[in-house]
């Protein structure tokens, strides 16, 4: 039977991860895994770096190249506990402390000189952090191998990643330094050169303190944990004050920043107002001044077109034939009955095209524009202009017309 796969989950962390797929509505049951492996499935470190850069904070596995910030260890008003070794103590006590004088202190001659020259082959470690995030999780294996799971969280991320979250959330950091044999050591911890420690376990309380990342409080030596947990809330309570100082500013600064932001927004809200009303005022002036373009040039072709008429209608006048006379017996005459009621009387020849009864009633005043002939026994329309149908218009003679005839003259214009 085949063994199962390496990368089948346990139980216990199958419901971490629908926990986290719950808390950070991730869809992709992949890239959940994925996250809670990076943190060695420790769920508050992989929930709150989630949160970190839903915020906008980079990721600890992704860390933006900037300048760390920098702590503050020269402040004089530091709060120091360091707990001595026990002195020798009896007769016998100091007697065994003489005896082994020479040989510790040879010793630890010698060793530092190796290390001295070591340094010379083999560079500080400390400088050659490739993974920070990777050498926290190895940490967190052995402590836990040597002394167990009940320790606090460790900040899973960088020392500067974790000044920046404890600036911008205004909250304590507790700095924890461990070194297995000695503080010079090659297990010795990155972050010991800022923090200037003598002895270890070594712990250090930084906070923001007159807006600079301060030490204000170090711990250093072997110490109990009432005695600790006294010490810390010492350090908390002496300094609690300045937190809430930077909260309150931080707030009226974030009040002021919202203030002037909704003073924005309402200015260019105004101005966004006015500018509509000018774009609607420029827009009804160059209304108003197209339309009056329009009705000027509308007034200019109508006046165009009414002298253009006008001397259509004399070049007409000026080419009329002359009137027959009444004596001539090859004369028509013909009474015009016009759309305004006024009647119009002249003579024309039986061998005269219609186009000059259409020519004649178009040179007068009171005819309208576009008219016809009509006739009214029998009734029709006299093909007094050009068409299809009768490209050459017909004489008189050929219309029918009698000696005396009353024609009708009916407007067109509208049509």
């Amino acid at each position: 039977m085949a063994a199962p796969e390496e990368q089948d989950l346990t139980q216990e962390q199958t419901e971490k991860l629908l926990q986290f797929q719950d808390l950070t509505g991730i869809e992709s049951m992949e890239q959940c895994r994925l996250a809670l492996e990076q943190h060695n499935w420790n769920m508050e470190a992989a929930v709150q770096d989630r949160l970190n850069e839903q915020e906008g904070v980079p990721s600890v596995f992704n860390p933006p190249p900037s300048r760390p910030l920098q702590v503050n260890t020269a402040d004089h008003r530091i709060y120091s506990y360091v707990v001595s070794r026990p002195q020798p103590r009896g007769l016998l006590g100091w007697g065994y402390y003489l005896i082994m004088l020479p040989f510790r202190f040879t010793y630890y001659t010698i060793l530092d000189i190796f290390r001295f020259a070591l340094r010379f082959i083999r560079p500080d470690p400390r400088s050659r952090v490739t993974d920070p995030v990777g050498d926290i999780v190895s940490f967190m294996h052995s402590f836990e191998e040597k002394y167990g799971r009940a320790h606090p969280v460790f900040y899973q991320g960088t020392y500067s990643q974790a000044l920046n979250d404890a600036k911008r959330e205004l909250r304590f950091l507790l700095v924890y330094l461990h070194g297995d044999d000695h503080q010079d050591s090659d297990e010795f911890c990155r972050v010991s050169q800022a923090l200037r420690e003598n002895t270890y376990p070594f712990l250090a309380m930084i906070m923001l303190k007159d807006r600079r990342m301060t030490v204000v409080g170090r711990l250093e030596g072997l110490i109990q944990p009432d005695d600790l947990i006294n010490q810390l809330t010492f350090i908390m309570d002496a300094n609690q004050t300045y937190l809430v100082s930077e909260r309150l500013e931080r707030e009226e600064r974030n009040q002021t920043q919202v203030l002037r932001q909704q003073q924005d927004e309402a200015y260019l809200a105004s101005l966004r107002a006015d500018q509509e009303k000018e774009r609607k005022k420029r827009e009804e002036r160059e209304r108003k001044r197209r339309k009056e373009e329009e009705v000027q040039q509308q007034k200019l072709a109508e006046e165009r077109r009414r002298q253009n008429l006008q001397e259509e209608k004399e070049r007409k006048l000026e080419c009329l034939p002359p009137e027959p006379s009444p004596d001539d017996p090859e004369s028509v005459k013909i009474i015009f009955k016009l759309p305004n009621d006024s009647r119009v009387e002249r003579r024309f020849h039986f061998s005269q095209s219609l186009t000059v009864i259409h020519d004649f009633l178009f040179s007068l005043k009171e005819s309208p524009e576009k008219f016809q002939i009509e006739a009214n026994f029998p009734r029709r329309v006299l093909p007094c202009v050009p068409s299809e149908e009768w490209p050459n218009p017909p004489t008189l003679q050929e219309a029918g017309l009698s000696h005396t005839e009353v024609l009708f003259v009916q407007d067109l214009t509208d049509e």
